[in-house]
């Protein structure tokens, strides 16, 4: 899909100085990936600039806000978003560990679903002083931070929490733009920029964008006194023009390989989380950045990740090398070449926890569909309309569950990831489906996080290996 970039009208109080003109722009357009290209326009104004933290554990929970949605209609839902999201675009500060080698504080913050109609994990923290706690998507297949701000007026998006008013904080600061995390850096070419420069932002996703200037600012995370952690500095965009593109979230947490992310702004070298199943309406589960990050037992298996392709925004994801797919004890017949990264930087596979539903090359994909159809003695259903999804049964209303199934086993490099029956298919309005879709051939194939819930998942970025075990995520 071709996108323009859109260049949205801001006012933003806090950036006051009307006697600069000064200003320099950078358009960047990313290759394309799996849904849509992002555009990136980054522009330098004048501004006047507002004047050892632990592991950080960060509760993640998956609340309906509607329970009465079936799940059929929000795979549809998320699964239209799936197709038109982006990425976005390499410092930080190390997570100090306690004495004793453990870590010196944990701290806890929710993380809910998107509901009435979504598929992502929401992370809830705190920004500003005195903090503002908001909802955002948990997404390793980006990096900025953002947040909707005060003032935004016609041109923001109705979200659950306040908004958060640079303004009220005495935290807030512009970000310098010759910053090593300012986005305009690149603009500024070795420059030294003028006075008080900021660097506002306006990114444009495939069915939605989000426009500011970035700041700098002190996050809390934990939900109760006893287990907060403060992070002074961190770089965010802070929005006040957004597009109405992001149900039940008041923004983005990115948490992918580039600098802005929250894990490289931590310095966090390695995070976890456990995502909980995706028909659980109230269980918590939990997100931890910091050296308290891990995973143990014998179901442990780990995979290296692939180098990432140093072009934006490739450079971002964690890729992983997936040799072949197996249903029950058949190995499916797919070329061990379907999932390669190529020099190009096309093709590959990544993890994603911001996208809901798996997409593989479509070779490969075609295999897949072909042997559960194969299983299955329902009757096949055109299921498109009511859930998106390429391969639907009926079922029978007499019929109190789906037929049994065997697991599904994604073979990785020197891993295998066993996927229960509930992970790769979904049932709701009276169908029955593969919780799958196709991908272009030689497009980026994405491990969404349908297929990971109830999966322990720890990725060590300074190891660059991804460890994963099956697990009740809601008692973790």
């Amino acid at each position: 899909m071709i996108i323009t970039s859109y260049k949205a009208h801001i006012s933003m109080p806090f950036l006051h100085n009307p006697s600069c003109n000064y200003v320099f722009r950078s358009d960047q357009m990313s290759s394309t990936f799996q849904m849509a290209p992002l555009a990136v326009l980054v522009f330098l104004v004048c501004a006047t600039l507002a004047s050892g933290a632990a592991s950080v554990r960060v509760g993640l929970t998956r609340i309906h806000s509607d329970p009465g949605i079936p799940a059929s209609q929000l795979v549809r839902d998320a699964l239209r978003r799936d197709m038109h999201r982006h990425r976005s675009r390499p410092g930080g500060r190390e997570l100090a560990a306690a004495p004793d080698g453990g870590a010196a504080t944990t701290v806890s913050a929710r993380t809910r679903k998107d509901s009435p109609n979504g598929g992502e994990y929401l992370l809830t923290l705190s920004i500003g002083t005195p903090p503002v706690s908001y909802p955002a998507i948990a997404d390793t297949g980006s990096d900025l931070i953002w947040t909707q701000c005060a003032p935004c007026g016609d041109q923001c998006f109705k979200q659950p929490a306040p908004l958060y008013n640079p303004a009220s904080s005495t935290t807030f600061g512009v970000l310098p733009c010759n910053s090593s995390l300012s986005m305009c850096v690149g603009a500024l070419a070795g420059a030294a920029p003028p006075p008080g420069c900021a660097c506002m932002y306006n990114q444009t996703y495939g069915t939605g964008w989000t426009a500011g200037v970035q700041g700098s600012e002190t996050f809390t995370f934990g939900s109760s006194p006893a287990d907060q952690a403060r992070v002074a500095g961190v770089a965010f965009g802070c929005s006040n023009a957004s597009s109405n593109d992001w149900n039940g979230s008041a923004g983005l947490v990115g948490l992918g390989r580039g600098a802005l992310s929250l894990v490289s702004q931590l310095g966090a070298g390695r995070f976890s989380y456990c995502l909980t199943p995706f028909q659980d309406t109230n269980s918590t589960s939990t997100l931890v950045l910091g050296p308290s990050a891990a995973i143990a037992g014998a179901g442990v298996r780990s995979t290296p990740f692939v180098a990432s392709p140093a072009k934006a925004p490739m450079s971002t994801y964690y890729y992983l090398n997936l040799t072949g797919i197996s249903l029950g004890a058949t190995v499916l017949s797919i070329s061990p070449n379907a999932f390669s990264l190529k020099a190009d930087g096309t093709g590959g596979l990544i993890i994603d926890s911001g996208t809901t539903i798996t997409s593989l090359a479509n070779a490969a994909y075609q295999k897949v569909r072909a042997a559960v159809k194969a299983l299955v003695t329902l009757p096949a259903t055109d299921g498109l309309d009511s859930t998106g999804l390429d391969l639907c049964f009926a079922l029978p209303s007499a019929t109190p569950a789906p037929p049994a199934m065997p697991s599904m086993t994604l073979h990785f490099d020197g891993a295998d990831m066993v996927l229960p029956v509930e992970s790769y298919m979904i049932s709701g309005s009276g169908v029955w489906c593969l919780a799958m879709r196709n991908q272009t051939d030689g497009a980026t194939s994405t491990l969404g996080n349908y297929q990971q819930q109830n999966m322990h998942i720890l990725y060590d970025v300074r190891k660059e290996t991804l460890s994963f075990a099956a697990a009740k995520c809601s008692t973790l």
